[in-house]
């Protein structure tokens, strides 16, 4: 068993809206000599409601980010920083409202903000220098876990990988879901595939553990309620059980591990840009050898909600693509440690031709 002494949200205010205490969070932190905020808020609610109930002030700097775009880089975390600090200096904090990419992104940015170099330079476990800036974490979406993870994921020009450290977690989150009432069917199910997804690697592999199991037990019987219950799909009652599975599967993930799902989704996304939730969609749909009962459920899931899952993509990729994107999976070996055990390469339980194989079938 691993032991992993991880730090853990400091804290979190939960239920139907907990977003109007915001301001009066924030405001503990502003202070005489800094009172900046800095609000990065995902583009989706530039001209929705939300927007005009954000607490910015004056001073502060508010970003909307279109995460349509690209998932999260090492680019745009360093452009925030530098712009950021140019206009006010160093803020008393960021705030992250969006989903998961927008949530990665104010956890890189806190930390960019106080370490020095460019945000490549901090991809990997526990290389961040310097603890960051105070940030908070608002989900509007749910199923990432990224609002209790202490990983915040980042494409770079070399690889995709988090940036990992005791500092990267939230020192707040607010968990409202009525946030999520106007999320899109399929978005909403891609994403919360991401949390069945994780409890499914998590308890599937070689480092999971009471601890861990615990978390993804609770947080797999909810999705089962919302995805397949008597009263299954987008309500109020299943998107608030959805935020909790959500929490619960991110802490499932923290002390255990993901696997060969989440391995082969870093590498499609890395070459085609690919969302992280839906290329978990995709590529778990061919995983009924190493994921048997998660990978009949799931299909049991997309069938009952009706969601699309995209197929036969392979055959407008090249080689190339392919062969790069089996180099990316390849390179997470924590991740193939935990799904196959530590001896994996040795026996060669994986090879780069059988990930090729694996990508040749979506």
């Amino acid at each position: 068993m691993q032991f992993k002494n991880f730090k853990s949200v400091e804290k979190c205010v939960y239920g139907a809206g907990a977003f109007s205490k915001l301001d009066e969070i924030l405001a503990t932190k502003r202070t005489k000599d800094n009172n900046v905020m800095v609000f990065l808020i995902d583009n989706y609610f530039k001209d929705k409601p939300l927007a005009k109930q954000i607490p910015a002030y004056s001073q502060d700097l508010v970003f909307f980010i279109d995460v349509d775009i690209h998932e999260p880089t090492t680019e745009q975390v360093d452009n925030l920083r530098d712009t950021i600090l140019a206009q006010k200096g160093l803020p008393a904090g960021v705030v992250g409202i969006g989903g998961g990419s927008v949530m990665d992104i104010a956890k890189a940015v806190s930390l960019m903000l106080t370490n020095e170099g460019s945000s490549q330079l901090y991809q990997g476990l526990n290389l961040v220098k310097k603890e960051g800036v105070y940030h908070v974490g608002i989900p509007t979406i749910s199923g990432t876990g990224a609002e209790v993870s202490m990983t915040a994921v980042l494409t770079g020009p070399e690889k995709k990988l988090g940036l990992k450290c005791d500092w990267t977690v939230f020192n707040q989150i607010i968990l409202d879901p009525t946030l999520t009432a106007t999320v899109p069917k399929n978005q909403w199910f891609y994403t919360g595939m991401d949390t069945y997804i994780h409890c499914v690697e998590s308890m599937t592999g070689y480092f999971k553990n009471t601890f861990s199991e615990a978390y993804a037990y609770k947080a797999l019987d909810l999705c089962r309620e919302i995805f397949l219950g008597k009263e299954h799909g987008q309500n109020p009652i299943n998107n608030e059980k959805l935020m909790v599975a959500s929490y619960f599967g991110g802490l499932s993930l923290t002390y255990s591990e993901v696997g060969i799902c989440h391995a082969l989704s870093y590498g499609l996304s890395y070459v085609l840009g690919t969302r992280h939730c839906l290329a978990n969609c995709i590529i778990f749909d061919q995983l009924e050898e190493y994921y048997p009962e998660g990978v009949r459920e799931f299909r049991a899931m997309v069938e009952k909600n009706d969601i699309f899952i995209p197929k036969n993509l392979a055959k407008e990729w090249t080689e190339a693509q392919i062969d790069k994107m089996a180099d990316v999976a390849l390179a997470l070996t924590h991740m193939w440690n935990h799904a196959l055990g530590p001896d994996w390469k040795e026996k060669n339980k994986i090879t780069k031709n059988k990930i090729k194989e694996l990508y040749y079938r979506m």
